[in-house]
C-alpha cells in the first residue's frame, strides 16, 4: 500500500512530463491511486484497454517517447541541459518505470474487494534505457505528434496535422522512371544528412507517378528523420509560419505541393516565389519544397493572354518561366511509350499473380490503353486492378 502511496504522490507531482497527467490512461489510473475503489480500479482498465488493448508497459513508453516536454524540445535544439532539469527528467522516468510496472495484483491490494475485476499484462521494458536510446536518436525518432506519424497536412488554420490513414506506396511498387527516381531519392538523402539540398519541381504528364514517386521516398526514408507535410496551392502564404515553427525540429521535412498550378496574376504565385528565393525567410537547413505539375510552366496561361504588343508577352512569359527556375532541381516524367507502358503492365501482373500469356495480356493492356487516348502507369494501375476485380 505504501509504494502505491508513494507513487500517486510521485505521478502528482510530475514536472517535465507534466502533460501525462492530462492522459486518459494516467489521469484514471491517479484518480485510483487517490481513492481505490472497484469502480475507478476498472475505469483505469478500461482506458489502458482502449488505449492498446491493455498492455500497461508499452503504453507508458509510448506517451513517455511521444512526450513533448522541455527537455526534449532542447535536446532537438541542441542545448545545453541545466544539471537540475537533467535530475528532473532522472526522477520522473523512475515515476514512470513505477508506473509501468504495476501488475493488477499490486493494484488489487489497495482493496479490500475481491470479487472479479478485469486484468491486464504486466511486461515493464526498462523506461530509462528507451527513452535513453530516443534522446540520443532524437534527429530519427522527433517526438510529439512527428514520433508517431510519417506524413502530414496543413489544416484550414494552418495547423500540421497527421494523415490518420497515410498512402503506403513503397519504391518497389514503382516501375520504370529509375533515373528520375534517383535523383529524388539522392538529394532527399543529402537534406537527412545536413548537406545542400534543393526544392525540386517534378512536372510531367499526369499519371506518371510524380506523386506517388515523392510519397515513396518518404515511406523508404521516414525511419531516418524524414516527414512530408501536404499544402495546398491556397496555403501556400502559411510556408513562412510553418517555416518558423520546424526550424528547431530534429527531423527533417519535404513540404509537398501537388498539382501545382496558377492563373496569371494569382498572390499565390508571388508568396511561392518569395519563399523558393529566400526573401521571406532564410532557407531551413531542415526543410526543402517538392511541388508536381502536370504542366511544363506551371502557370495556366488563357488564349487571351496571348493578346497584346510582343514586349508585354515576352515580359509576361520571363516572369511565368521564372518561378520554374527558382527550383534547384527541374525533374520530367515523360509519357511512357508503348513498350515502357507494356513493361509496366507486364511487372504489376506479376506482382500480383497475374495468371495469363504475355500476348493476351499486352493486347488487352494495349486495347485498354487505346480506348482511353492515352499511356501511363496510372493507367496501367487500373488496367490490372480491372483484371483483379474479374478474377474469381
Amino acid at each position: 500500500m505504501g509504494s502505491l502511496q508513494e507513487l500517486s504522490i510521485r505521478l502528482s507531482t510530475l514536472a517535465v512530463f507534466k502533460e501525462l497527467q492530462e492522459d486518459a490512461v494516467i489521469n484514471s489510473l491517479r484518480k485510483y491511486l487517490a481513492e481505490p475503489s472497484p469502480a475507478l480500479y476498472a475505469s483505469f482498465v478500461s482506458a489502458l484497454y482502449r488505449a492498446n488493448g491493455g498492455i500497461l508497459g508499452a503504453y507508458v513508453r509510448e506517451i513517455c517517447e511521444n512526450s513533448e516536454n522541455v527537455y526534449v524540445q532542447a535536446v532537438g535544439k541542441k542545448e545545453e541541459i541545466p544539471a537540475y532539469l537533467r535530475e528532473a527528467v532522472l526522477e520522473e522516468l523512475k515515476t514512470l518505470q513505477m508506473t509501468a510496472e504495476l501488475t493488477p495484483e499490486t493494484l488489487r491490494s489497495a482493496m479490500e474487494y475481491r470479487g472479479f475485476l478485469p486484468g491486464f499484462v504486466s511486461e515493464a521494458p526498462d523506461i530509462k534505457a528507451c527513452y535513453t536510446e530516443r534522446t540520443e536518436n532524437i534527429g530519427k525518432y522527433g517526438y510529439g505528434i512527428y514520433a508517431k506519424n510519417r506524413m502530414f497536412y496543413l489544416g484550414e488554420n494552418a495547423e500540421i496535422v497527421p494523415v490518420s490513414n497515410p498512402d503506403k506506396t513503397e519504391l518497389s511498387d514503382l516501375v520504370d522512371y529509375a533515373r528520375e527516381r534517383q535523383i529524388i531519392i539522392d538529394n532527399t538523402k543529402a537534406l537527412l544528412e545536413g548537406k545542400p539540398a534543393a526544392n525540386i519541381l517534378l512536372t510531367g504528364d499526369a499519371g506518371t507517378g510524380k506523386s506517388s514517386t515523392v510519397k515513396a521516398v518518404v515511406n523508404a526514408l521516414w525511419r531516418e528523420g524524414l516527414r512530408i507535410i501536404e499544402v495546398r496551392k491556397d496555403q501556400l502564404q502559411s510556408i513562412p509560419k510553418i517555416l518558423d515553427e520546424l526550424s528547431a525540429n530534429p527531423l527533417k521535412f519535404i513540404l509537398f505541393i501537388d498539382d501545382l498550378s496558377f492563373l496569371k496574376d494569382d498572390d499565390n504565385f508571388n508568396a511561392l516565389k518569395a519563399v523558393l528565393e529566400g526573401s521571406v525567410t532564410a532557407k531551413s537547413q531542415n526543410v526543402a519544397i517538392y511541388a508536381t505539375s502536370n504542366r511544363r510552366h506551371i502557370i495556366k496561361e488563357k488564349f487571351s493572354d496571348r493578346e497584346g504588343d510582343d514586349i508585354h508577352r515576352n515580359d509576361t512569359m520571363q516572369e511565368l518561366a521564372s518561378l520554374s527556375e527558382r527550383f534547384g532541381i527541374h525533374v520530367t516524367f515523360s509519357k511512357p511509350n508503348k513498350d515502357t507502358f507494356l513493361h509496366i503492365v507486364r511487372h504489376l501482373a506479376e506482382e500480383n499473380g497475374i495468371d495469363m500469356p504475355t500476348q493476351e495480356l499486352e493486347l488487352l493492356a494495349e486495347r485498354f490503353a487505346l480506348e482511353r487516348g492515352n499511356r501511363s502507369a496510372r493507367l496501367a494501375r487500373q488496367f490490372i486492378d480491372g483484371l483483379l476485380s474479374k478474377a474469381e
